[in-house]
C-alpha cells in the first residue's frame, strides 16, 4: 500500500501563503497519480489539483491561478503550494495516490493520507 504523509498545514492570514508536502516514496510517484483534495466540515471532499505520472497536471477551477501543484520525483514528494488564501481555503487537505488521472473525484484515487488542516483568517 502507498503511504502518503501530508504535512505543511496551519495558520495563516488571508492573502498569504502556504506550501503543503506529500511524503510519499519515489516508486508511488512513477506508478500513480497524485493528487490533493480538501475537505470542509459539512461538505463533500474536494477535487483540488492532481499530478499524473508523466507529469501532467490539472487544478480545480477554485483554486487554478492560485495553487499550484508539483512533484520532486527523487524525493518521492507531492507539493501543493497555495497562494491568495482566502477563507474559503480552509479545509483539511489530502493527499491521494491512484490511477486515473481523468477522472479528479474520490472514487479515482485508492490511498489516501490522514490530511493536515489549513486555516484561513479573514
Amino acid at each position: 500500500q502507498a503511504q502518503l504523509t501530508e504535512s505543511g498545514g496551519g495558520l495563516v492570514q488571508a492573502g498569504g501563503s502556504l506550501r503543503l508536502s506529500c511524503a510519499a516514496s519515489r516508486r508511488t510517484l512513477s506508478m500513480y497519480t497524485l493528487a490533493w483534495f480538501r475537505m470542509s466540515p459539512g461538505k463533500e471532499r474536494e477535487f483540488v489539483a492532481a499530478i499524473s505520472r508523466t507529469g501532467d497536471r490539472r487544478h480545480a477551477a477554485s483554486v487554478k491561478g492560485r495553487f499550484t501543484i508539483s512533484r520532486d520525483s527523487a524525493e518521492g514528494t507531492v507539493y501543493l503550494q497555495m497562494n491568495n488564501l482566502t477563507s474559503e481555503d480552509t479545509a483539511v487537505y489530502y493527499c491521494a495516490a491512484g490511477g486515473n488521472f481523468a477522472a479528479p473525484v474520490v472514487r479515482s484515487y485508492n490511498f489516501w493520507g490522514q490530511g493536515t488542516q489549513v486555516t484561513v483568517s479573514s
